[in-house]
């Protein structure tokens, strides 16, 4: 799909991402992720800045997205809850930064977008700190059968519609980029995942 499609499904989006009340367990989950972020912080695909609520005082966040409609929703968020932040709208996948710029670098649900989201793994590694944290929420392939058959059914049609790849097996993308996962959980048969983890070594 051209990125630019792409940016035009999550604009027409941001409005109901502004507005949409998430299952306690995914709250629960931002929850207890992000209260590891500390210090300078990199969230990729903030979009409407439904992260927001749960980061400590003391963050100061770069918050990114390719979507200006994302990104004003994330503004009002931002100053409801208090975040000193920065905002970079561009296609994810093309920014850079010097080495060792982050502390924390945090993505939540925004790999199932990229085009090559391994690639980017190792990016944020790069990007991250040596002693710094890397946090991820993300969904993908289930390892029930009847579920993922229907994922891999339905896949071309969601992508289409919402810009999501619901089929990529992101435990084998994190393996395979060398991240040193400190801890991780699998919920709702094996779809989602937590993942605290820290760049692989240099």
């Amino acid at each position: 799909m051209e990125k630019e499609r792409l940016v035009r499904i999550f604009d027409r989006q941001a409005e109901r991402y502004e507005k949409n009340k998430e299952p306690s367990s995914l709250r629960m989950w931002r929850r207890n992720l992000l209260s590891q972020a500390e210090g300078e912080v990199l969230e990729l695909a903030v979009g409407a800045g439904a992260n927001f609520p749960y980061y400590p005082s003391g963050v100061k966040v770069t918050a990114a997205d390719f979507s200006e409609e994302m990104l004003a929703g994330a503004r009002k968020k931002a100053s409801a809850y208090n975040i000193e932040a920065e905002w970079i709208c561009m296609d994810i996948e093309k920014m850079d930064f010097a080495a060792h710029s982050f502390d924390t670098i945090v993505s939540t649900l925004s790999f199932c977008c990229y085009e090559n989201p391994l690639e980017m793994l190792k990016k944020i590694q790069h990007w991250c700190k040596p002693e710094g944290k890397i946090l991820l929420l993300e969904h993908g392939i289930s390892s029930n059968i009847m579920v993922s058959g229907a994922q891999r059914v339905l896949n071309p049609l969601l992508f289409k519609i919402i810009g999501c790849h619901h089929t990529r097996d992101f435990l084998k993308l994190v393996r395979d980029s060398g991240l040193n996962v400190q801890k991780s959980e699998s919920h709702w048969l094996n779809m989602f995942h937590i993942i605290w983890a820290s760049p692989r070594n240099q």
